[in-house]
Protein backbone atom coordinates (compact mmCIF):
# COMPACT_ATOMS: atom_id res chain seq x y z
CA UNK A 1 0.00 0.00 0.00
CA UNK A 2 1.81 3.06 -0.96
CA UNK A 3 2.64 5.69 1.74
CA UNK A 4 1.37 8.95 0.34
CA UNK A 5 2.96 10.38 4.16
CA UNK A 6 6.01 9.65 3.18
CA UNK A 7 5.24 10.90 -0.38
CA UNK A 8 4.31 14.01 0.78
CA UNK A 9 7.07 14.75 3.48
CA UNK A 10 9.36 14.04 0.67
CA UNK A 11 7.63 16.06 -1.58
CA UNK A 12 7.38 19.09 0.47
CA UNK A 13 10.91 19.24 1.26
CA UNK A 14 11.29 19.03 -2.25
CA UNK A 15 9.91 22.32 -2.82
CA UNK A 16 11.39 23.63 0.38
CA UNK A 17 14.95 22.76 -1.38
CA UNK A 18 14.48 23.58 -4.54
CA UNK A 19 13.19 27.12 -3.30
CA UNK A 20 15.61 27.94 -0.66
CA UNK A 21 18.04 27.48 -3.48
CA UNK A 22 16.67 29.61 -6.04
CA UNK A 23 16.39 32.09 -3.06
CA UNK A 24 19.93 32.08 -2.37
CA UNK A 25 20.70 32.56 -6.64
CA UNK A 26 18.72 35.76 -6.16
CA UNK A 27 20.18 36.84 -3.22
CA UNK A 28 23.38 36.39 -4.58
CA UNK A 29 22.70 37.77 -8.34
CA UNK A 30 20.91 41.20 -6.33
CA UNK A 31 24.46 41.66 -4.41
CA UNK A 32 26.48 41.34 -7.34
CA UNK A 33 23.76 43.88 -9.52
CA UNK A 34 24.47 46.18 -5.73
CA UNK A 35 28.12 46.12 -6.37
CA UNK A 36 27.53 46.67 -9.90
CA UNK A 37 25.85 49.53 -9.71
CA UNK A 38 28.37 51.44 -6.94
CA UNK A 39 30.99 50.53 -9.60
CA UNK A 40 29.53 51.97 -12.36
CA UNK A 41 28.77 55.26 -10.18
CA UNK A 42 32.36 55.81 -9.37
CA UNK A 43 33.26 54.85 -12.68
CA UNK A 44 31.14 57.60 -13.99
CA UNK A 45 32.12 59.96 -11.16
CA UNK A 46 35.95 59.54 -11.68
CA UNK A 47 35.51 60.64 -15.32
CA UNK A 48 32.78 63.10 -15.46
CA UNK A 49 34.89 66.36 -14.93
CA UNK A 50 37.00 64.91 -18.21
CA UNK A 51 33.80 64.78 -20.52
CA UNK A 52 32.70 68.22 -19.09
CA UNK A 53 36.12 69.71 -20.30
CA UNK A 54 36.65 67.92 -23.75
CA UNK A 55 36.09 70.13 -26.67
CA UNK A 56 32.63 69.76 -26.92
CA UNK A 57 31.32 68.60 -23.59
CA UNK A 58 29.40 64.79 -23.62
CA UNK A 59 26.59 63.77 -21.96
CA UNK A 60 28.40 61.19 -19.09
CA UNK A 61 25.76 60.06 -16.49
CA UNK A 62 24.74 57.41 -14.49
CA UNK A 63 21.30 56.53 -13.13
CA UNK A 64 20.30 54.46 -10.61
CA UNK A 65 16.25 53.24 -12.17
CA UNK A 66 15.59 51.34 -8.57
CA UNK A 67 15.90 47.53 -7.60
CA UNK A 68 16.23 46.24 -11.20
CA UNK A 69 17.64 48.72 -13.45
CA UNK A 70 20.42 51.16 -13.89
CA UNK A 71 21.88 53.23 -16.97
CA UNK A 72 24.76 54.58 -17.79
CA UNK A 73 24.64 57.08 -20.82
CA UNK A 74 27.51 58.61 -22.68
CA UNK A 75 27.88 60.55 -26.18
CA UNK A 76 25.23 59.23 -28.60
CA UNK A 77 24.69 56.10 -26.40
CA UNK A 78 22.65 54.67 -23.24
CA UNK A 79 23.50 51.20 -21.99
CA UNK A 80 20.45 50.07 -19.50
CA UNK A 81 21.65 47.13 -17.20
CA UNK A 82 18.40 45.11 -16.35
CA UNK A 83 18.31 41.99 -13.78
CA UNK A 84 15.35 39.89 -13.96
CA UNK A 85 13.67 39.58 -11.01
CA UNK A 86 13.25 34.97 -11.63
CA UNK A 87 15.93 32.63 -11.60
CA UNK A 88 16.67 30.46 -14.80
CA UNK A 89 18.05 26.96 -15.50
CA UNK A 90 20.50 27.17 -18.14
CA UNK A 91 19.79 26.02 -21.18
CA UNK A 92 20.19 22.05 -20.98
CA UNK A 93 21.83 21.91 -24.64
CA UNK A 94 24.25 24.69 -23.52
CA UNK A 95 27.96 23.19 -23.50
CA UNK A 96 28.39 24.56 -20.16
CA UNK A 97 25.68 22.00 -18.92
CA UNK A 98 28.45 19.00 -19.83
CA UNK A 99 31.08 20.68 -17.42
CA UNK A 100 31.91 18.61 -14.09
CA UNK A 101 31.51 21.65 -12.33
CA UNK A 102 27.85 21.63 -13.07
CA UNK A 103 27.42 17.55 -13.50
CA UNK A 104 28.92 17.62 -9.66
CA UNK A 105 26.54 19.75 -8.37
CA UNK A 106 22.52 20.53 -10.32
CA UNK A 107 22.23 23.02 -8.59
CA UNK A 108 24.85 25.20 -9.93
CA UNK A 109 23.08 25.03 -13.25
CA UNK A 110 20.69 27.45 -11.53
CA UNK A 111 21.40 31.39 -12.67
CA UNK A 112 20.28 34.99 -12.14
CA UNK A 113 20.67 36.97 -15.33
CA UNK A 114 21.45 40.36 -15.87
CA UNK A 115 20.72 42.01 -19.36
CA UNK A 116 22.97 44.59 -21.06
CA UNK A 117 21.15 46.72 -23.42
CA UNK A 118 22.32 49.84 -25.78
CA UNK A 119 20.12 52.00 -26.78
CA UNK A 120 20.63 55.20 -28.68
CA UNK A 121 20.14 58.41 -26.12
CA UNK A 122 18.26 60.35 -29.14
CA UNK A 123 15.71 57.68 -28.80
CA UNK A 124 14.45 58.39 -24.99
CA UNK A 125 15.60 62.28 -25.50
CA UNK A 126 13.08 62.78 -28.07
CA UNK A 127 10.47 59.50 -27.30
CA UNK A 128 10.81 57.60 -30.59
CA UNK A 129 9.13 54.61 -29.11
CA UNK A 130 9.94 53.16 -32.55
CA UNK A 131 13.83 52.80 -32.39
CA UNK A 132 15.73 49.80 -31.99
CA UNK A 133 17.45 48.48 -28.85
CA UNK A 134 20.08 45.56 -28.56
CA UNK A 135 21.08 43.35 -26.18
CA UNK A 136 24.75 43.30 -26.03
CA UNK A 137 24.83 40.59 -23.41
CA UNK A 138 23.29 38.82 -20.64
CA UNK A 139 25.36 38.00 -17.57
CA UNK A 140 24.58 34.51 -15.96
CA UNK A 141 24.97 34.18 -12.24
CA UNK A 142 24.52 31.33 -9.90
CA UNK A 143 24.49 31.25 -6.32
CA UNK A 144 28.63 30.56 -6.13
CA UNK A 145 28.92 33.95 -7.44
CA UNK A 146 30.16 32.04 -11.10
CA UNK A 147 28.96 33.34 -14.47
CA UNK A 148 29.16 33.48 -17.98
CA UNK A 149 28.08 35.88 -20.38
CA UNK A 150 26.42 35.35 -23.31
CA UNK A 151 27.46 37.75 -25.96
CA UNK A 152 29.14 39.50 -29.13
CA UNK A 153 32.66 40.16 -29.33
CA UNK A 154 34.33 41.59 -26.03
CA UNK A 155 31.70 39.95 -23.87
CA UNK A 156 31.29 37.36 -26.08
CA UNK A 157 35.02 35.49 -25.77
CA UNK A 158 36.55 36.85 -22.76
CA UNK A 159 34.05 35.99 -20.30
CA UNK A 160 33.22 32.39 -21.06
CA UNK A 161 34.84 30.19 -18.05
CA UNK A 162 31.56 29.35 -15.98
CA UNK A 163 34.13 26.89 -13.83
CA UNK A 164 36.21 29.13 -12.67
CA UNK A 165 34.99 32.72 -13.25
CA UNK A 166 33.71 34.46 -10.07
CA UNK A 167 32.16 38.09 -10.19
CA UNK A 168 34.22 40.41 -7.73
CA UNK A 169 34.85 43.61 -8.22
CA UNK A 170 38.02 43.63 -10.79
CA UNK A 171 35.15 40.81 -12.98
CA UNK A 172 32.42 43.47 -12.73
CA UNK A 173 34.73 46.41 -13.60
CA UNK A 174 36.28 44.69 -16.76
CA UNK A 175 32.43 43.61 -17.63
CA UNK A 176 31.69 47.42 -17.51
CA UNK A 177 34.94 48.83 -19.49
CA UNK A 178 34.40 46.05 -22.17
CA UNK A 179 30.36 46.45 -22.67
CA UNK A 180 31.63 50.85 -23.35
CA UNK A 181 34.46 49.25 -25.57
CA UNK A 182 32.16 47.36 -27.29
CA UNK A 183 29.06 49.67 -27.54
CA UNK A 184 31.77 52.52 -28.83
CA UNK A 185 32.63 50.34 -32.31
CA UNK A 186 28.52 49.18 -32.65
CA UNK A 187 28.24 52.17 -34.75
CA UNK A 188 24.58 53.59 -35.92
CA UNK A 189 24.59 52.40 -39.91
CA UNK A 190 21.55 54.17 -42.55
CA UNK A 191 18.49 52.35 -42.76
CA UNK A 192 17.75 50.21 -45.69
CA UNK A 193 16.55 52.55 -48.27
CA UNK A 194 13.61 49.99 -48.93
CA UNK A 195 12.70 50.59 -45.19
CA UNK A 196 11.72 54.01 -45.65
CA UNK A 197 11.07 54.72 -49.73
CA UNK A 198 7.10 54.72 -48.47
CA UNK A 199 5.89 57.05 -46.19
CA UNK A 200 2.15 57.73 -45.37
CA UNK A 201 1.25 61.10 -44.92
CA UNK A 202 -0.04 60.12 -41.30
CA UNK A 203 4.01 58.46 -41.03
CA UNK A 204 5.47 61.77 -41.86
CA UNK A 205 3.84 64.22 -39.76
CA UNK A 206 4.03 61.64 -36.72
CA UNK A 207 8.20 61.73 -37.24
CA UNK A 208 8.16 65.61 -38.10
CA UNK A 209 6.34 66.01 -35.02
CA UNK A 210 8.40 63.36 -32.71
CA UNK A 211 10.97 62.43 -34.75
CA UNK A 212 9.36 58.71 -34.84
CA UNK A 213 10.97 57.18 -38.01
CA UNK A 214 12.86 54.23 -36.62
CA UNK A 215 16.35 54.05 -36.17
CA UNK A 216 18.52 51.57 -34.66
CA UNK A 217 22.21 50.91 -35.29
CA UNK A 218 21.62 47.80 -37.50
CA UNK A 219 17.99 48.09 -38.64
CA UNK A 220 16.59 45.15 -40.44
CA UNK A 221 19.56 43.14 -39.14
CA UNK A 222 19.36 40.94 -36.35
CA UNK A 223 21.86 41.27 -32.93
CA UNK A 224 22.14 37.43 -33.35
CA UNK A 225 23.30 37.41 -36.94
CA UNK A 226 26.43 40.11 -35.96
CA UNK A 227 29.99 38.31 -36.68
CA UNK A 228 32.25 37.37 -33.42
Amino acid sequence: MPNHSSDAKTLVQSIIDKASMKQEVYQKTQEVFTQFKTITEQFVNAHKKTFKKASHPLLFEYSDRGTFEFQLKFGSDILIFFMHSNVFEIPRDYLVMKSSYIQDNKARSYCGIIHIFNFLSDSFKFNRTNDMGYCIGRIFVNFEKHYFIEGKKELGLLFNNFTLNVLDKKALTSILYSAVQYTLHFDLLTPPYDNIKEVTVSEMQTALDAMKISTGKRLGFRFQADEL
